[in-house]
């Protein structure tokens, strides 16, 4: 399989550095997120933080960002 950076894969799967897990085999082949954003919060006083070495996304006051924000939905 050829991926998206122009990489041959062995059938198998992988993890990507932007956090999709890809897998190959004789369809092609096929990635999804490894992740789940936050949707649900109050985007006035929040802002969304994703940390790559995690695969995580954490949700802090833009004034104070040591304080975390509620998140009421997460989609993925």
């Amino acid at each position: 399989c050829l991926d998206s950076n122009g990489e041959v894969r062995k059938f198998g799967s992988w993890e990507t550095e932007d956090c999709h897990n890809c897998s190959c085999d004789r369809s092609g082949i096929q990635c999804c997120s490894s992740f789940i954003s936050p949707s649900g919060y109050d985007r006035e006083k929040c802002v969304s933080i994703f940390n790559k070495e995690t695969c995580t996304y954490k949700v802090v006051e833009k004034d104070d960002p040591s304080k975390e924000c509620p998140v009421h939905e997460w989609v993925g």
